[in-house]
């Protein structure tokens, strides 16, 4: 007999989204537009379709506007619905612009064109990159993904991106390179939150270089079929799924390939709370509070927290023979 075992990112055939629907939606926006499909969703919807016409006026026209929507790979499914527009681009942590979550006006005074990101370290190809350049040397794909955040709180978007194992490829890591750090621009004109000197900015993070290279690991452009707000993390970021939501690091101007685990920005400010790996594990509580439940925003729903935040068949075996007490905070 033939046992399925169903994966977390699956749904059953009665929840699933038709595929005439779907790809319905997608002509729709394609057609469209999907400024005209958010203005229709709220206030907060508002805000993400204006966010081009706020940018522009720093930034001048996005020249990437012609590579959205892009097409959803469908192995990346979700077990609930998509987190609205307006809730999703308007609850935010970014501390470069506050230490609160309604940032959006302050973060739309990050100038982001032009945009460089420099890959150094142990790589056979230390180069800067253009981001309108880079963006057109990978093939961009949409994966919906759950978001866990340390702080008990989740939503499920639809990112635009691609695969952090291609940023990899383009490094060509030298042998003795075991981890990837991560670092987010130093503009305390624009950034206020820059300007608090008990923070050691800049916002750095890390990963090993077998979590860079797990299929899950991504880079994202875009969100909701649109080029990223500022809000959430423009113009690229990284999304790491199965991780709290503070190791996802926003606005990346560097990638570092080193042999020595980086000091990330919350393990320096409070390490016996952040820790490097930072895995979701509901069976491990933060220091002051319990991570056993998530509260959906935009909702009143509360769910179970999931090991891994769900994905633990992707990602488990890059953790074999670790000491669970450094994975899990």
């Amino acid at each position: 007999m033939l046992v399925k075992i169903k994966r977390g990112w699956e749904l059953p055939e009665s929840a699933a989204t038709p595929e005439a629907s779907y790809w319905s939606r997608r002509r729709v926006m394609g057609v469209a537009g999907a400024g005209s499909l958010l203005l229709a969703a709220g206030a907060g919807s508002r805000l993400l379709a204006a966010g081009p016409a706020l940018a522009a006026k720093n930034d001048g026209p996005d020249p990437t506007l012609d590579l959205y929507p892009a097409a959803p790979n469908l192995r990346y499914r979700l077990d609930r619905p998509l987190t609205k527009p307006d809730v999703a681009t308007s609850y935010n942590n970014f501390y470069e612009f506050g230490s609160h979550k309604s940032i959006v006006k302050a973060a739309q005074a990050l100038p982001i064109r032009p945009w460089t990101v420099t890959i150094d370290g142990m790589v056979e190809k230390p180069q800067t990159l253009d981001f309108d350049a880079l963006i057109r040397q990978v093939k961009l794909e949409e994966r919906t993904y759950r978001l866990r955040c340390v702080e008990a709180w989740a939503m499920a978007v639809p990112w635009t991106g691609f695969p952090m194992a291609e940023l990899v490829k383009l490094a060509e890591p030298q042998v003795g390179a075991k981890f990837v750090r991560f670092e987010t621009f130093k503009k305390p004109e624009v950034a206020s939150g820059q300007k608090q000197f008990w923070y050691p900015w800049p916002y750095v993070e890390g990963v090993t270089l077998a979590e860079a290279s797990n299929e899950l690991a991504f880079i994202a452009t875009g969100l909701y079929g649109k080029p990223m707000p500022k809000q959430n993390g423009a113009p690229l970021r990284v999304v790491l799924p199965w991780k709290y939501g503070f190791k996802s690091i926003k606005s990346i101007v560097r990638a570092t390939f080193t042999d020595e685990k980086p000091k990330t920005f919350w393990e320096t400010v409070q390490g016996s709370e952040y820790g490097f790996f930072a895995n979701v594990n509901p069976a491990v509580p933060h220091t002051r509070w319990s991570q056993a439940e998530e509260r959906i925003i935009g909702t009143e729903d509360k769910r179970p927290t999931q090991i891994y935040n769900g994905y633990g068949e992707f990602v488990a075996g890059l953790y074999d023979g670790m000491d669970a007490k450094i994975l899990f905070r």
